[in-house]
């Protein structure tokens, strides 16, 4: 399909729109809508602000008005089909008398696909694939949510330089510097689920909650889930009212992720220790490994992760590095007065066999 210079101009505009940051995540997609005028130039620009909130082609046509007729609608994603808590995005945009629309990614949800079609049959001319790839990226987690029928996981851990999670006596405070926890805290807020295994909440009692660089929590906050089938104690900091919890009573990652998603949720941040990363590592659930490598040797201690059955090298678990970030010492640091540490922040994902 061949589209126009204003076009892809408008395009790189909705998709900054699409990024505006302080939108809630979840569970619909981030969106970004430019409405040109028949000369190209930009009549209007909305973009959608959370769930329960109206549409970004909405927000637009509401800005554009009447100079909506014989316009051209240039949108991140599909217009979606379906009546939820706000009407059909594609009839909205045929009524409001738009001649033309341009979008980036389809979209796939079977509850929302179909608009293409229902635009084609109000006379409108539709055009899409218009920088997909970056459209893609805005919605990473949601598209593949959508495609998998399950949500992205995410698997962080912070390490030494000899694999070990933790000291002989249990002790980890330290394992990871300063600067390394508030990465984290920036990659929790991105995710809408942040997932521990009980043993994690019996002994270390967390309270996952994603907090500022000053230390306060922050306005929206993912939910905290356990996995496992022991009671929790009612005293455990995750199940306090700084954010919402839940507690599924399965050992199993598939059932899991089925709960989460019928949840509307997309994206899972695994924090759990080294038996609940074994269990999603051997279901082949883990998407993605963010690895904080201190530079440390303990020599024994706790694994970051538990026995996975490999006896030989060639059944080793293999993963591709997709970035390499040295997160160094935090200037003025007083929380670690004796320890002026560099980590390493790795990220990758798992290599895929023949057949994938």
């Amino acid at each position: 399909m061949s589209f126009t210079e204003a076009e892809d101009r408008a395009m790189l505009r909705a998709l900054e729109l699409a990024r505006t940051p302080g939108v809630p995540l979840g569970p619909n997609p981030r969106v970004g809508c430019v409405i040109l005028g028949p000369d190209g130039r930009e009549v209007a620009e909305g973009f959608h602000r959370g769930a329960g909130t109206p549409h970004a082609e909405a927000a637009a046509l509401h800005e554009a008005g009447e100079l909506a007729r014989g316009a051209t609608a240039v949108v991140t994603l599909e217009p979606c089909n379906h009546t939820g808590r706000t009407p059909p995005c594609a009839s909205a945009l045929a009524a409001a008398g738009i001649a033309r629309v341009v979008f980036a990614q389809r979209d796939t949800n079977p509850v929302a696909t179909g608009g293409s079609g229902t635009l084609r049959s109000a006379g409108v001319d539709v055009a899409a694939g218009l920088r997909e790839p970056e459209a893609r990226e805005v919605n990473a987690a949601w598209t593949f949510a959508v495609e998998h029928g399950r949500p992205f996981v995410t698997w962080k851990f912070a390490t030494t330089l000899d694999g070990r999670s933790a000291a002989a006596d249990g002790t980890s405070r330290w394992v990871s510097s300063l600067a390394s926890r508030r990465d984290t805290h920036r990659l929790r807020g991105a995710c809408d689920v942040m997932l521990v295994g009980t043993n994690t909440v019996a002994v270390d009692d967390p309270e996952l909650t994603v907090r500022d660089d000053l230390g306060e929590p922050v306005p929206h906050q993912p939910l905290r889930v356990v996995m496992g089938e022991r009671d929790l104690p009612a005293d455990r900091r995750i199940l306090n009212d700084r954010a919402p919890s839940l507690h599924l009573r399965t050992r199993d990652p598939g059932t899991a992720l089925e709960e989460l998603f019928a949840r509307d949720r997309q994206h899972v941040f695994l924090e759990g220790g080294p038996t609940l990363a074994a269990a999603f590592l051997e279901a082949g659930l883990v998407d993605e490994v963010v690895a904080y490598v201190a530079p440390m040797v303990l020599g024994s201690g706790r694994s970051a992760v538990a026995d996975l059955g490999v006896g030989t090298i060639g059944d080793a678990r293999r993963f591709e590095v997709t970035d390499v970030t040295v997160l160094p010492h935090v200037p003025g640091d007083t929380e670690e007065p004796t320890v002026h540490q560099t980590d390493v922040r790795i990220t990758m994902r798992p290599q895929r066999t023949r057949g994938d």
